[in-house]
C-alpha cells in the first residue's frame, strides 16, 4: 500500500484512481496522520455494505416480547 501525502495527492489524484482501478489502494497523510484511504471500488463496497440490518430491525427479531417500564422518578433536581 502506498502513502502519499495530501499536497500531493491533489495533483497526482488521477494517477491515485488509476493505480486503485489496478487494485493498489493509497493512504493520504495530512502532517504526517492518515487521513484518507483510495481503494479499488470491489474493496470498497465491501466496507460499505448495506446488507446489514438496522439496530430496528435487530430489535424487532427479537423472538419475545420485550417488558420496557420507563422510570419516572426525576433524575436530579431542579430549581427554578
Amino acid at each position: 500500500m502506498k502513502t502519499i501525502n495530501l499536497k500531493e495527492a491533489k495533483t497526482t489524484l488521477l494517477a491515485i484512481i488509476e493505480a486503485a482501478q489496478h487494485g493498489e489502494p493509497t493512504i493520504a497523510t495530512k502532517h504526517g496522520r492518515p487521513a484518507a484511504v483510495i481503494v479499488p471500488i470491489a474493496e470498497g463496497r465491501k466496507l460499505l455494505r448495506d446488507d446489514r440490518p438496522s439496530f430496528a430491525e435487530l430489535l424487532l427479531s427479537i423472538p419475545h416480547e420485550l417488558e420496557i417500564e420507563r422510570d419516572r422518578s426525576p433524575s436530579r433536581e431542579i430549581e427554578l
